[in-house]
């Protein structure tokens, strides 16, 4: 199935968490000289206008990113949000108003180092093309194909250090055991990378296979972060929260993401929690 474009639902709860996330590692990753090769295995498009038709339809990045931007001199103090909401002013097309919103490639190629590489992969012809179109370093290959395919074929990587956002669409019920396998396989080849892999919380709790896949199949240091908008009514069908895994997580993340996600859950409602702790330890 290839029906799922992003643009529908960017800026939304869930971009916030992924993304704040992914700034947040590369953050620690910087820390290092040493070379990174950047992996993003459903890449989607580098930028999103929010005037878009798409985007417009659904208004979701109204209660995600949004809040966050009418609040952003309040949430500067703490200086994760501050850097990452400094990042977001840098995309807009006029001081003081939102009106884009950067998707993955954005984040991950905003702050690429000569010495780095970085692989854009997207199955969606349409999702590619807007891809191809978007104004990127040279140290930057997008790739028309499967992502989990291209992740698995294209380890070891060249360089000593290695970062991998999966951010599926989780469109079909297979996907959850797909990501895991190709994961497993993906760490087996690449032991000391950094892995990021995002997931949807919904009313029927599909992610647990996704979890469990990775915990049966012998990982160590899985760090896992929630952010939940509210527990599930009966009967819901839609997304009620956002999930993220990082594989053999930098030193320090987990205390930086969980201050800053301490002044943000208050901007998303009463009932919206974050929790972060060891999915699997050491």
């Amino acid at each position: 199935m290839l029906s799922y474009q992003h643009a529908y639902h960017a800026g939304n709860f869930a971009d916030v968490h992924k993304h704040l996330t992914l700034f947040a590692v590369i953050d620690h990753l910087l820390r290092k000289k040493s070379p990174v090769t950047y992996m993003d295995t459903h890449a989607g498009r580098g930028l999103y206008p929010l005037a878009a038709e798409e985007t417009a339809r659904l208004g979701e990045y109204l209660e995600g990113i949004a809040r966050l931007w009418q609040a952003r001199t309040r949430l500067g103090d703490d200086p994760l949000l501050g850097d990452w909401l400094a990042a977001v002013a840098r995309v807009q097309a006029r001081n003081g108003r939102l009106d884009h919103y950067p998707g993955s490639p954005w984040w991950l190629s905003d702050r690429l180092r000569p010495q780095d590489r970085l692989m854009l992969f997207e199955l969606h012809p349409g999702e590619h093309g807007h891809l191809a179109r978007q104004t990127l370093p040279d140290n930057v290959q997008r790739i028309h194909g499967d992502g989990l395919q291209g992740l698995v074929k294209r380890l070891p990587a060249t360089t000593p250090r290695l970062c991998v956002l999966v951010d599926p669409s989780y469109e079909r019920k297979a996907e959850y055991g797909e990501v895991a396998e190709a994961v497993l396989e993906a760490m087996r080849r690449a032991r000391h990378g950094v892995m990021l892999v995002w997931y949807p919380l919904l009313p029927a709790g599909r992610h647990r296979e996704l979890l469990e896949g990775l915990r049966e199949g012998g990982l160590r240091k899985i760090w896992r972060s929630e952010l939940k908008l509210r527990e599930a009514k009966e009967g819901e069908r839609g997304m009620v929260g956002s999930g993220m895994l990082v594989i053999n997580p930098p030193w320090g993340l987990d205390t930086r993401l969980d201050a800053a996600m301490r002044q943000v859950t208050p901007l998303l409602g009463a009932t919206c929690r974050h929790t972060g702790d060891w999915w699997v330890g050491e």
